[in-house]
């Protein structure tokens, strides 16, 4: 199976899954306290000042939504077309100036340098090339940009169904513990690499059920 063949396989999952992907309190916000922590959260990500933000594997745009509602100009990309209309759809719904669109976030259609913030949550585990995916991200940079990934370490928890057959095409199937990406990040030559837990049960509509954590690093000067 070729690498285009395993990322076929991954829109056509999360494709299948985008109407109810909300619905999740680990994927959507079902309460007003869980859109506050993860509010406040973003708030402590973004800084001071408009940025502008990239979500990858944006999904149906929950953080890049985020990023938009706080003032941000917000762009949001997914492999998924069904993620994306679902994004757009919100997006109008909010009335917020967020854009979406379809793409490869592992080869991202933008110019260097084009971005303060690159976040996403849940998304390295999904890709056949992490560190590239790392590395292109680090491209879209401005210098002393950031990359904030939002991840865990599911273990036994992980997907079935179609990952069955490609999980062995997956580097970081099943995610992966903290230090694990915080390595990747360094290979992809990221600096000031950090990480926090992120285990608060309000920002997980009840308890977290397994690591969860948020790794940061910098595009160097």
């Amino acid at each position: 199976m070729s690498m285009d063949d395993v990322k076929q396989v991954v829109k056509a999952h999360w494709g299948r899954r985008a109407a109810g992907f909300d619905l999740g309190a680990t994927h959507g916000i079902l309460t007003e306290a869980q859109g506050a922590a993860w509010r406040g959260l973003l708030r402590e990500v973004l800084g001071q000042g408009v940025k502008d933000v990239l979500g990858v594997g944006c999904g149906t745009g929950f953080l890049a939504l985020l990023a938009a509602e706080m003032g941000h100009r917000a762009v949001g990309v997914d492999l998924a077309p069904e993620m994306v209309a679902l994004a757009r759809e919100k997006a109008g719904r909010m009335g917020v100036a967020a854009e979406f669109l379809e793409g490869d976030v592992e080869r991202l259609d933008f110019a260097a340098g084009r971005f303060d913030v690159v976040i996403e949550r849940h998304v390295l585990w999904t890709l056949p090339a992490p560190v590239e995916a790392l590395g292109d991200w680090r491209r879209v940079l401005r210098a002393s940009g950031e990359a904030v990934l939002i991840e865990g370490h599911w273990g036994e928890r992980a997907q079935r169904d179609e990952y069955e057959g490609i999980k062995e095409r997956l580097p970081l199937y099943g995610g992966r513990p903290a230090a694990e990406v915080m390595a990747a990040m360094r290979a992809a030559g990221f600096g000031e690499v950090s990480v926090r837990e992120m285990m608060e049960a309000s920002l997980w509509g009840g308890e977290a059920g397994c690591a969860r954590y948020m790794v940061r690093g910098k595009k160097p000067r």
